[in-house]
């Protein structure tokens, strides 16, 4: 089935379905451009709309890397692989460093659950001290806060 084909039977989603978020696109832009520069919603569109089309086309390159390698899932080296078959060979260094924090995040994440493991705490007594800063939390909060003078 060519990439515009439809699905049958109403699996998946078609092509119209996909999308990314409006206001997080708009942020990304408003961010880039500069203050005195704003842009049009018919060209947020227009970027949403390429955004979509680059990532179905880095993807299905992926998908062929993998399916070549008679691999089932598509992993970070076929993201790679598609970016420098496509011609987007600039990108990969960034891409790979983007890889490399996220697997430092990754490990960072685990640490952090050791070390709830670690505490030597049983699941009671972490509960137990959860709900006591909660307590604690919601006294201060429910303390009527000092209104400034008019």
């Amino acid at each position: 089935m060519s990439d515009r084909e439809g699905h049958i039977g109403g699996q998946g989603s078609s092509d119209d379905d996909l999308s990314l978020p409006k206001a997080t696109v708009a942020k990304m832009i408003s961010e880039l451009l500069p203050n005195d520069v704003t842009c049009a919603k018919e060209t947020r569109d227009l970027v949403i709309e390429c955004c979509v089309e680059f990532i179905h086309l880095i993807s299905s390159e992926a998908n062929e890397i993998c399916e070549q390698e008679s691999k089932k899932t598509i992993a970070p080296e076929h993201i790679i692989g598609a970016l420098k078959r496509l011609g987007f060979d600039s990108f990969t260094t960034e891409v790979e460093d983007v890889l490399k924090d996220h697997k430092q995040q990754q490990k960072d994440r685990e640490k952090k659950a050791d070390k709830i493991k670690d505490s030597g705490l049983t699941p009671e007594e972490l509960q137990a001290k959860q709900e006591e800063l909660f307590a604690l939390s919601r006294a201060k909060f429910a303390q009527p806060q000092p209104q400034p003078e008019t």
